[in-house]
């Protein structure tokens, strides 16, 4: 009926304007003004009436409120020309979108674009800086603090190339350069003295060039050299394309670096040996031999205290050498996982402890060291409300160091590289600033208990003030992963980069999956026994193609040895268990996943019954979502689709919103990590219909070169957004009629930038109670997620 209905206004509006073309030909009639303004308003009106009903007809679209101000001299028409028009009027109108074209038959629409556009604005959360160079970054896996407080610091891998920092006063004041890409990368230990910064570093091979690289197959662990600017310092005989590299091994990478006088100190890990370079030819002058090394610094009376890393069974240690190379009788043997260690300014040893305690511990080591202080809340992290983010509070520490007036320097990674939370502190305690750069590979969902006040990442939980300016608007507030009471957690052992928050039955949920679809990980709340922890509950996983477990290693423990699996955590204690599993085999590969607001799981095979349907079958005593394959329903994906690849379900309308390649336009090769060439939205969709009620065209891919293609879709509120994979721009459309209304681009508030998208959740959606629409995009380039706010 409403097809036909549509038709039929479509192609009397069609036969209208060809009478309005026809007559507006006569000559009579461009003479007269009067009657062309007058055959001018009548169309309007006809054509306005129609847009109404087909509206109404096709969409129930709701009656908005629109004011009109300042139109004056906005219409360059010599029979319609408002002049001097100031006067405000208030109007009633429902939205119609008479410029579409729209193919009845599949209802497909193109190239709409219904107005109003309504405005937005840029933001982001997740690092202190949201644009330029010099932002905080992804993480630091070691750290240099020099008298004048200067902070050097390295980590493998930066997507921005920003592996190796500079931080002074809070602020990033330079990046070691030419540490990325070209099969190079970063390292895990820095050291600077008055004239150079040291940094290891990684250099692979590229083929048959010219520039000095390592053969095919072969990977150089190595020194680099820089000034105190940052830029490359070369010397005689170094190696690389700059010589400014120092190459120590070809079997691991550097472990520990110190400098003391005119000689640089070298942990060789694979050989065993502590390395000694002079500082400004870099030619070795000896070595001795030193089991598993790790970081290095030198006290007062210029001998060495080295971290000996744990091997096995043999716990860790530091142990005192001197700078021959002879080991000396002192020793701290009471840690369990040290980090990092420094000596401060009043030549007492400073140690990173990783373990339990997450504390800085401070030694007295004239004699027999004795420690003689801690810093930081014991239990770091998980004292007071586990989870719970205060200044004092550290977890997964990298560095410590201290400036020649006693301030006190600790950056925390969190746990499987969680992200950069470098602080200072005055003597006595006082945080004095601190620098955040918490994502990468991530995006961010609202708890839509809270109308987004409460946003959560895979491991980050941050508080929002929407009255405060661009990147002011987000506090840190938890960091929800406890690695030593839930060491099972597939957030330590998987690399998960989309969420979705959910509330079942009241109760808040944690969903996240990862790059490549691989799994659906769920976690539960209990503010009672874990604070702001995010407890593991449950997780789904894909078939396996071939006969073997779908997860290889030795985590999790007692999955099924092939097959898919369904694991709940029924005793509650985040432990993978024998029991704990539920079996199944089903088509390999996975479109999408999601989670409706009711807590059912679906999830989109890219077959012809390829979608996948688990009704939530309750929640059990411990907390955890119940699913099983049991109650799993097969659904048949609708006939336009050959390749489906999101799925999103809202039981309140009974609205299914589907996205993937389809019989009109197939995918030019098999891109896995894309959306699709169309969006379409399905009503009744529990009642079986498979017509859909439009069809979008997003951008993708026709040519092979892969230039353009939609990354990732959701729907919230009044819209459909999709979000392009190269040039990270989002296309708006109206959700009730599938019109195109906006497109969103990084505004200056970020530099108007962004890095690739690279995740299929991509974006998330989320709309307010005030009709502000939330819109959250993946941001890992420079580490950060960017967030739009479209006004109501």
């Amino acid at each position: 009926m409403i097809n036909k209905l549509l038709s039929k206004l479509v192609k009397l509006r069609h036969e209208l304007n060809q009478q309005v073309k026809k007559l507006s030909k006569a000559r009579y009639l461009q003479r007269s003004k009067t009657f062309n303004f007058l055959l001018s308003m009548t169309v309007a009106v006809i054509v306005t009436s129609i847009g109404i009903t087909t509206d109404w007809a096709i969409t129930e679209t709701p009656t908005l409120n629109y004011k009109a101000s300042s139109i004056s001299d906005t219409i360059d028409s010599p029979h319609l020309r408002v002049q001097n028009n100031t006067a405000t009027l208030t109007l009633n109108y429902k939205a119609s979108s008479i410029s579409n074209t729209i193919n009845s038959k599949n209802l497909l629409v193109e190239n709409n674009t219904e107005t109003p556009t309504p405005d937005y604005k840029t933001s982001w959360i997740g690092n202190t800086i949201g644009s330029g160079n010099l932002r905080v970054q992804n993480n630091i896996e070691a750290m240099y603090v020099a008298p004048d407080g200067t902070v050097y610091t390295n980590s493998h891998w930066d997507e921005a190339a920003m592996e190796a920092g500079i931080y002074k006063d809070g602020k990033v004041i330079a990046a070691l350069g030419d540490t990325h890409g070209w099969s190079r990368g970063g390292g895990k230990a820095v050291t600077a003295n008055s004239k150079y910064v040291y940094i290891a570093m990684t250099q692979g091979s590229r083929g048959n060039i010219k520039e000095d690289y390592p053969p095919e197959g072969i990977t150089w662990y190595s020194v680099r050299r820089y000034d105190l600017s940052g830029k490359p310092a070369p010397f005689l005989n170094g190696r690389g394309w700059d010589k400014s590299m120092l190459i120590t091994s070809t079997k691991s990478e550097v472990t520990g670096l110190a400098t003391v006088g005119s000689e640089l100190y070298v942990s060789d890990f694979a050989a065993n040996q502590i390395r000694v370079y002079d500082t400004d030819t870099m030619k070795e002058v000896r070595s001795f031999t030193f089991a598993n090394p790790g970081a290095i610094t030198i006290d007062p009376q210029k001998n060495l205290w080295i971290i000996q890393s744990k091997n096995g069974s043999k716990p860790a240690k530091i142990l005192h050498y001197s700078q021959s190379g002879k080991q000396l009788p002192q020793q701290i043997a009471d840690i369990i996982e040290p980090t990092a260690i420094a000596i401060n300014h009043q030549g007492k040893l400073l140690v990173a402890e990783n373990g339990p305690r997450q504390q800085m511990l401070t030694y007295e080591i004239k004699d027999q060291p004795v420690q003689v202080s801690s810093f930081g809340s014991k239990g770091g992290i998980y004292a007071g409300v586990p989870g719970e983010i205060r200044d004092l509070k550290l977890y997964g520490l990298t560095g410590v160091g201290t400036d020649a007036s006693g301030n006190i320097y600790i950056n925390s990674n969190g746990f499987n590289k969680s992200g950069t939370d470098l602080r200072k502190f005055s003597p006595s305690g006082k945080l004095m600033w601190r620098s955040l750069g918490l994502i990468f590979v991530d995006n961010a969902d609202a708890d839509p208990k809270t109308d987004g006040v409460d946003l959560f990442t895979k491991q980050e939980h941050y508080l929002m003030d929407y009255s405060q300016a661009a990147g002011k608007q987000w506090t840190y507030k938890a960091y929800t992963l406890n690695a030593f009471k839930y060491p099972q957690d597939p957030r330590l052992h998987t690399s998960p980069d989309g969420t979705f928050v959910r509330r079942i039955q009241g109760k808040p949920f944690l969903f996240l999956t990862d790059m490549y679809n691989s799994f659906l990980q769920i976690y539960r709340f209990n503010s009672a026994t874990d604070g702001k922890v995010a407890i593991p509950a449950g997780m789904f996983v894909g078939t396996n193609s071939a006969d073997k477990p779908f997860i290889t290693g030795n985590w999790p423990p007692h999955q099924p040895e092939q097959g898919e699996w369904i694991w709940r955590d029924r005793n509650g204690n985040g432990k993978f268990e024998k029991n704990e599993y539920d079996r199944s085999k089903d088509y390999p590969y996975l479109g999408g996943w999601w989670v409706d607001s009711k807590g059912d799981v679906w999830k989109a095979l890219r077959t012809e019954d390829g979608i996948r349907h688990y009704p939530l079958q309750g929640i059990d005593p411990k907390g955890n979502p119940i699913y099983s394959y049991s109650s799993m329903e097969k659904q048949t994906t609708p006939k336009i689709f050959n390749d489906l690849r999101r799925i999103e379900y809202f039981p309140e309308t009974d609205s299914m919103y589907l996205s993937g390649f389809t019989v009109d336009r197939p995918a030019f090769s098999d891109d896995a990590g894309v959306a699709g060439s169309e969006i379409a939205r399905f009503d009744n969709w529990s009642k079986g219909n498979r017509t859909p009620k439009w069809r979008i065209v997003i951008p993708y891919d026709s040519t092979g070169k892969r230039e353009v293609s939609t990354a990732a879709i959701s729907v919230a509120g009044d819209y459909v957004f999709a979000v392009t994979v190269k040039t990270a721009e989002v296309y708006v459309y109206n959700a009730k009629t599938g019109a195109q209304v906006q497109k969103l681009k990084p505004g200056p508030e970020v530099g108007g930038e962004s890095g690739w998208i690279d995740i299929p959740y991509g974006i998330r959606a989320f709309r307010r109670s005030n009709g502000e629409h939330l819109v959250f995009v993946e941001e890992n380039w420079k580490g950060k997620v960017i967030m739009y706010r479209l006004a109501a």
